[in-house]
């Protein structure tokens, strides 16, 4: 069995990046992202109505990590700490060395390879420190964007489930990849 131990908080270096613990001030710009219908439309979560609806998550964010059940970084630019999304692992199956990774970037800097650099690292992290054996995404097969990075990242397409969740009041399909460690 697992026992990943997050104190202190590991943080993470790129060549453009700083993934680094979430601190309350990062509320307002998570805020911002997890409200707009846009950003969230492949994410199966409510969006945040008000700012204590994002401080409310990165306190969710706090206890898994305080339980050592989950890790989630915010990213931001080397030469500015403000946050511009998110990387991490939700769930750490710590009996099954698995997780799942998820991630979420404020659209002004997509295309412009940060989250592969973000989810190159924590891929790295995830089998280097935590020993996983793999790590799963769940992805919306209209999220093509995601699925190319996934792809890029060797992950592979694992299972197809048919409209196994509502979602904005329909029920949609999701596509589980996932990635096996080097052997």
């Amino acid at each position: 069995m697992l026992n990943p131990n997050f104190t202190p908080f590991p943080v993470l270096t790129t060549g453009h990046l700083i993934l680094r613990r979430f601190i309350d001030t990062d509320a307002s710009d998570l805020f911002e992202l997890r409200s707009n219908p846009d950003i969230m439309r492949y994410i199966n979560r409510p969006l945040a109505k008000t700012p204590a609806d994002a401080s409310a998550l990165i306190s969710v964010i706090d206890d898994l990590l305080a339980s050592n059940n989950g890790i989630t970084w915010c990213i931001s630019l080397k030469n500015q700490p403000k946050f511009i999304g998110s990387v991490g692992f939700w769930r750490i199956e710590k009996e099954n060395h698995r997780a799942e990774i998820g991630y979420l970037l404020n659209p002004t800097h997509q295309g412009k390879g940060i989250m592969q650099e973000a989810v190159r690292a924590v891929i790295d992290f995830g089998f280097d420190v935590l020993k996983l054996h793999s790590i799963q995404a769940n992805v919306s097969p209209q999220n093509t964007p995601s699925i190319s990075l996934l792809e890029r990242n060797n992950f592979v397409m694992e299972g197809h489930f048919k409209e196994d969740h509502l979602h904005n009041g329909r029920f949609e399909d999701t596509l589980i990849y996932a990635l096996l460690t080097k052997k």
